[in-house]
């Protein structure tokens, strides 16, 4: 028995439960309400995830929850990037961060979106938080070791909590809480934070903490890590890192994230050391809830007592809960009216009308006016920057990509504006990041390059095949960057030149075809002006970091400002894309692609391109056949029977 001047220690095989429940990537979205089509009820948000974190807490017991967020939280749409930031007339607190401390979060980790809007911004808005928020590996001074940093953030937090074992009695337990974000921070926001950062590699960072966080008193370390699962191999400073992160010593539970993916689920099937039944990588349990909101992580920790007097993880349960059918909680929705209402009226600012629908269904099987227009803001502002300079005499192009093309996003994620008044929500919705404007002065043979990356959104395509699948999907269609003020065919019996992270793995590959400029063949050699974004210019993507050697113009303003600005300045918008790309003719071939069913409300597109619409799929989406040839499909053919034919196109 313990007496008052003795520690009671909890025998051995004592068994503590704690569940921890995670968000990750909810990206600005709080309420239900798609801001860009002004829809209500979306089946997402933190109001419903705040239904489901309720209903957790009430049958774990609060004591025994950890609500823990796992990056990319402060970005993503107009409540979180105009209401959110200065100069907009929002006067409380920033919406996101006024959720969550009224959620009561017990700490959050950053993501790379979190430096979108500068250090500054970042650690003013970081100071309302009502709890931690840890970063080990993103530091203002580095140090001769890890531990020897001087981090932006706390690297981890140690949250004590009372937890009851199975007979009733009370433990002290300590969790630690670890925080990491990729090193690719550097070249996505280089223009804010070079100088000012710098980062070091994810696992590396891990591996020194790890035993300083079991010596300051952490019972168990969970990890939360702002990085998804990629299936390896590993390498120094990898984006995606969970599962070398699994490996180390001292791991009890990983958090994921960043990918927009779901783990457990079959999204990582045959991934190495991924269970994707249980939950496991590597044996380490973890969670990945998704994004935007439409998932609750939630994690169950079996701990057990044992002959060292140390807490193991003795089992565990992984699961996701969607939030699609969870009510929104009237309580938080009753507090974030302000802003919201706020951000009605700002999103609803007339700038300008558009005599034609914009839709982005089809931005990568065709010149697209979406990217057009982006491309035109783009070359307006850089052309008056370098009007007096002495660059002005060479040839200005600008190189931009469809932002909103399905992928994880699903089939309702892409563009689509109807005929009449642009607001600004339109504007946000044609360009949803805050990249600043660059220029860069480059060559022709850097242009040539540029293309090859931008092409390999597609796969290689067996000539005299048919119905072959045309999007690789691990590839964002914000790769897709189209140069506008060139002519080029893209060849895709080729193989990709780069992977996606623009290593070089078939030299011999070139898929750019008769790249010319005015008419005439670009020249190795010859110079340009390429108005692109700070994320593009720095190394975004696959695509090279030409701002290293090229860069001759940054502007302060985001390009989406810049849009703005050049739609009111012409003030109708006749949606029309100037030709310059197309795919190289190939005999014989079709190929698949899946796009939203919304392109069905415009069949004169459909027909334009010579496509048949094959039916909805299990995902949402409808599937397009093109014949690389050009030809369409005859009529009448019933050989794959339409779910919901267009009226005046063939069945297939």
């Amino acid at each position: 028995m313990c007496n008052t001047e003795q520690t009671c220690q909890p025998p051995v095989g004592t068994r503590l439960t704690v569940r921890l429940l995670q968000t990750t990537d909810v990206h600005g979205h709080l309420l239900p309400f798609d801001y860009f089509t002004n829809q209500p009820d979306r089946p997402w948000g933190l109001l419903r995830l705040a239904t489901l974190i309720a209903r957790a807490r009430e049958q774990a017991g609060a004591a025994h929850c950890l609500l823990l967020d796992n990056g990319d939280f402060l970005q993503g749409t107009p409540l979180s990037d105009l209401t959110g930031q200065p100069g907009h007339g929002w006067t409380g607190p920033h919406p996101v961060i006024d959720a969550m401390n009224r959620l009561g979060y017990d700490a959050g980790a950053l993501g790379n979106h979190e430096f979108n809007f500068g250090l500054d911004w970042l650690t003013e808005t970081l100071s309302e938080a009502r709890f931690p928020i840890v970063c080990a590996n993103a530091i203002t001074q580095r140090g001769a070791h890890a531990t020897d940093d001087r981090p932006l953030m706390p690297p981890y937090s140690i949250i004590a909590r009372e937890l009851r074992d199975s007979n009733g009695k009370h433990h002290t337990l300590r969790v630690g809480i670890l925080g990491l974000v990729p090193t690719q921070i550097m070249t996505w926001d280089n223009d804010r934070l070079a100088q000012r950062l710098y980062v070091r590699d994810m696992v590396d960072t891990a591996r020194a903490w790890l035993p300083e966080i079991r010596a300051a008193g952490a019972d168990i370390v969970v990890v939360m890590a702002h990085t998804g699962i990629d299936p390896g191999p590993d390498r120094p400073m990898m984006e995606n890192a969970a599962r070398a992160i699994a490996r180390l010593p001292g791991v009890d539970a990983l958090l994921a994230g960043h990918s927009h993916k779901c783990f457990p689920g079959p999204a990582h099937d045959g991934v190495e050391g991924a269970d994707t039944t249980r939950g496991t990588l590597h044996g380490i349990p973890c969670v990945m809830a998704g994004f935007r909101g439409d998932h609750l992580g939630q994690l169950d920790l079996v701990l057990t007592r044992d002959i060292e007097g140390a807490w193991r993880v003795a089992d565990h349960d992984a699961k996701l809960l969607s939030t699609a059918s969870a009510p929104p909680c009237p309580a938080l929705a009753a507090a974030l009216e302000p802003a919201h209402a706020h951000t009605l009226t700002l999103t609803a600012r007339k700038i300008g009308e558009t005599t034609a629908p914009l839709h982005s269904y089809l931005a990568v099987l065709r010149n697209d006016p979406i990217t057009q227009i982006v491309n035109d803001a783009q070359r307006r502002a850089m052309r008056h920057a370098l009007s007096d300079g002495p660059h002005a005499h060479l040839p200005l192009l600008s190189a931009s990509a469809p932002f909103k093309t399905g992928g994880r996003g699903g089939p309702t994620h892409f563009t689509d504006i109807p005929a009449g008044p642009l607001c600004l929500r339109n504007i946000v919705d044609l360009y949803g990041f805050p990249n600043t404007l660059c220029g860069l002065k480059v060559t022709g043979a850097d242009l040539r390059d540029w293309l090859e990356r931008a092409a390999i959104r597609f796969r290689q395509i067996v000539p005299g095949t048919q119905d072959q699948p045309l999007l690789d999907p691990s590839v964002p269609g914000h790769d897709f960057d189209v140069i506008d003020g060139l002519t080029y065919a893209i060849d895709l019996s080729q193989p990709p030149r780069y992977d996606l992270s623009g290593a070089l793995i078939n030299p011999d590959a070139h898929r750019i075809r008769d790249l010319r400029h005015n008419g005439q063949e670009v020249r190795q050699n010859s110079h340009f002006i390429l108005a692109t974004n700070s994320y593009r210019a720095h190394g975004g993507g696959p695509f090279a970091a030409l701002a290293d050697r090229c860069l001759i113009h940054t502007d302060t303003h985001p390009v989406r400002t810049l849009l703005a600005e050049h739609v009111t300045e012409i003030g109708q918008v006749e949606p029309a894309a100037r030709a310059t790309w197309r795919f190289e003719p190939i005999e014989d071939t079709s190929v698949i692609i899946e796009t939203g069913p919304g392109l069905r409300a415009y069949p004169q597109d459909i027909a334009a391109l010579g496509l048949t619409d094959l039916g909805l799929a299990p995902s949402g989406f409808i599937n397009l056949r093109m014949w690389l040839s050009g030809r369409a499909d005859p009529p009448n053919c019933l050989t794959h029977p339409c779910e919901s034919p267009i009226s005046g196109l063939s069945s297939h």
